[in-house]
């Protein structure tokens, strides 16, 4: 009985030692599958918390705290200025945020689209150091159809009489300020509209200088806007159009001798498209 217990008990051994040996073997396949399938993808994408927006968040509106969540992201895609665990949204015994622009579900919040602790998505978040908000009184043709957005540079142009080189007056457009930023449209600052609405104002923001200029031309004349692209450069350079400009006529009269019977003669040169002509006139009198 005994060499049977020992034969059965050899026999015990010997199987569970097959069958460790069989399980080492299935792991180490295994894991040596699993680290070159690592290598072949990269290794692990490295992660990071951050808080996202829990549900479609609208301009202006305070941010709750079951307004955001705390999600891990893929670190190369972070954007800057976002929220985490150090920089939280919300600190205890603050006021909320408030959303300066519209934000989607599961957007990550940014500081650009998001107020101080107790600010508000006014005009006067919109304005920079040293500059003031003017409004300019529009229509739908000055006010380019209703297309102009909160953000959006735009040409303000003035149209009034001043004096020519012999004192009568005559009607000019000129452009008085060069890519100056819209901050807002009537009584908004959203950026976000459902449809085209004709303003009847729009609020731009600009310096002293700029903001004199925009309160004298709209006493002195109307002003009409021109909606810049997005890729246009701002400069400097004066634009100025009269009747003269526009219908191609050279401003320079020369008097023209005549018999001395003969009434006293004047011509001009007109310009159309690239052929010149002269046109005799009487002169006026005391010329």
């Amino acid at each position: 009985m005994r060499m049977v217990f020992g034969l059965v008990l050899i026999a015990g051994l010997g199987l569970a030692g097959f069958a460790v040996y069989m399980a080492q073997n299935y792991i180490g396949a295994y894991e040596t599958a699993l680290q070159k399938e690592r290598a072949k993808s990269g290794g692990a994408i490295a992660m990071q918390k951050l808080y996202v927006a829990t549900r479609d968040i609208e301009y202006g509106e305070p941010i709750a705290k079951e307004d955001y969540a705390l999600v891990s992201y893929p670190k190369k895609l972070v954007p800057e200025g976002h929220f985490n665990e150090e920089t939280p949204i919300h600190v205890e015994g603050e006021a909320p945020r408030v959303a300066l622009r519209a934000i989607e579900k599961f957007e990550v919040y940014r500081t650009t689209k998001l107020s101080d602790p107790g600010g508000n998505a006014g005009v006067l978040t919109r304005l920079k150091k040293g500059q003031s908000a003017v409004a300019i009184k529009v229509d739908v043709a000055s006010g380019v159809s209703g297309f102009i957005r909160p953000e959006n540079r735009v040409d303000v142009y003035w149209t009034g009489k001043v004096s020519g080189a012999d004192g009568k007056k005559q009607t000019i457009t000129r452009r008085v300020l060069n890519g100056i930023r819209v901050i807002g449209i009537d009584q908004s600052s959203r950026q976000e509209y459902s449809e085209n609405t004709v303003a009847r104002t729009v609020t731009v923001a600009g310096n002293a200088e700029e903001v004199a200029k925009l309160q004298y031309a709209q006493q002195t004349g109307s002003l009409s806007l021109s909606l810049m692209a997005r890729d246009t450069e701002i400069g400097d350079e004066v634009i100025a159009v009269d009747r003269n400009a526009l219908l191609g006529i050279d401003p320079e009269i020369t008097p023209v001798t005549q018999a001395p019977t003969g009434p006293k003669m004047c011509v001009t040169r007109v310009t159309r498209g690239t052929e010149r002509s002269e046109v005799q006139y009487p002169c006026p009198e005391g010329s």
